[in-house]
């Protein structure tokens, strides 16, 4: 069946592992919009700035509550209705690539827990290659459910950086370059037909418009949501949790890290102009909120739930 607003608020008998609301709905004008928790990815603190002074991390996370060497980062999907077409933006993790990530790659159980059918979804739009977020149609059985005819968007950028992806300037952990570069390579291969490439923009739905950045990798891209008055913003892994108080400090997933700090500004800066909301990837679920200028950086004003 098709995602809707009432199937999506629909109470669902939860079991043991689902205490915790892993869905949210809201509505862009006419566009509804179901943020959906893949889970969790346990992550050195390190990752959030390795180029900062370890003092200055060590007291943002204090300041922030967190514990200094490692702590749960958010992994986050969208799904989209506008105009006829159900629109899967971001796939999850999929299955652990031998990682210890075992609290994320839920988003299957849990698009079927609100009564989404695979067979529904018409698109996938990709904001970039990264396991996290192509491993989801990598699950054994998942491209059975999936449409013939389904179509799956992404940057011509990203593609071909995968062919021959450059890990210089990224500060991973071990084994994370191996399995990004693994994964990337497999969802290439097994969805090659399917691939919609675009170079810059391209409006996907009524409403939905991708639109690549850079920066975290070459075809790295954010989504726009507009209907009526209202907008949204999609916006990948080009904004992480420290990104607003420190948009210059580097992720250590980011290839391009100099390039991703720039594209984090320009679109902080052009959210808090808008006002407009904002959600992202790896923001503490269900990350909807919105950006506001605080002095030489930003601030993130989280959304109340709307029950």
């Amino acid at each position: 069946m098709n995602m809707s607003l009432d199937i999506a608020s629909t109470p669902v008998r939860s079991g043991p592992d689902e205490l915790v609301p892993s869905r949210y709905a809201v509505k862009v004008g006419e566009i509804d919009v179901l943020i959906i928790s893949d889970g969790v990815l346990p992550l050195p603190t390190k990752m959030l700035g390795h180029n900062a002074d370890s003092a200055a991390r060590a007291a943002w996370l204090k300041e922030m509550f967190l514990p200094p060497d490692a702590f749960d980062w958010s992994l986050n999907v969208v799904l989209v209705r506008s105009g006829g077409q159900t629109i899967l933006i971001d796939a999850g993790l999929g299955l652990d690539p031998d990682l210890n990530l075992p609290r994320a790659g839920q988003l299957v159980k849990r698009l079927a827990s609100a009564g989404v059918d695979l067979a529904s979804v018409t698109d996938v739009v990709l904001t970039h290659m990264h396991m996290d977020h192509v491993g989801g149609l990598l699950v054994e059985g998942v491209k059975d459910q999936l449409r013939p005819d389904l179509r799956i968007h992404v940057a011509a950028a990203e593609v071909k950086f995968w062919e021959a992806p450059d890990f210089t300037q990224v500060d991973m952990p071990q084994g994370f370059p191996d399995a990004l570069r693994s994964a990337a390579t497999r969802f290439a291969s097994e969805y090659r037909s399917q691939l919609r490439l675009f170079d810059e923009e391209h409006e996907v739905a009524p409403g939905v418009v991708v639109r690549r950045t850079g920066g975290h990798t070459p075809g790295h891209s954010v989504v726009r949501l507009a209907s009526g008055n209202d907008r949204l913003t999609f916006a990948g892994d080009a904004v992480f949790t420290v990104g607003f108080d420190h948009p210059d400090w580097h992720n250590g997933f980011e290839h391009d890290p100099e390039e991703a700090a720039r594209v984090r500004v320009r679109l902080l800066t052009e959210l808090a102009a808008t006002g407009e909301q904002l959600v992202a990837t790896h923001l503490p679920f269900p990350s909807v909120g919105r950006v506001a200028v605080d002095g030489d950086a930003f601030r993130w004003v989280p959304a109340y739930w709307d029950y």
